[in-house]
């Protein structure tokens, strides 16, 4: 069974009361538990976790060499800032999906330029709560190793 780490940035926390006009009111807890669900008809082992600190980030991505063959990763505020992440993800073998609930394309300058992306397998976003569904979808359907 594969294993899929799935990663959440900071904010996260508040999906469903923050800027709901961009993120939607879906909560965090009603992604994990989609996820969960998905994850159960695609085969999928996931783990799922949010951290508002990047360090805590870069050691679940460092830890994920062990415990994961994949990685779905909304890094959120740290797409645009965290060098440390794009090293971590450069260390791990398997594919990354980075996840993004809006489409950072068509946001303001400080939302549009994701480093995380020059590291990652591929890129979702604008696809709202699906966006970690189809990422799912994806990892499902590719060769492991």
């Amino acid at each position: 069974m594969k294993r899929v780490m799935i990663l959440n940035g900071p904010n996260l926390n508040l999906l469903g009361v923050r800027e709901p006009h961009i993120y939607g009111k879906t909560t965090l807890e009603e992604i994990r538990q989609n996820c969960e669900r998905e994850a159960g008809k695609l085969g999928l082992a996931i783990s799922f976790h949010q951290s508002n600190h990047e360090g805590e980030l870069v050691d679940l991505i460092q830890s994920a060499r062990q415990d994961a063959d994949s990685i779905v990763i909304n890094p959120a505020g740290y797409s645009f800032t965290s060098i440390a992440m794009v090293d971590a993800i450069k260390a791990f073998e398997g594919p990354v999906i980075e996840v993004h609930i809006s489409n950072i394309h068509a946001r303001d300058e400080l939302h549009r330029h994701s480093k995380i992306s020059h590291a990652a397998t591929g890129v979702i976003c604008g696809l709202g709560p699906y966006g970690y569904i189809a990422a799912l979808s994806t990892l499902a359907q590719m060769k492991k190793g």
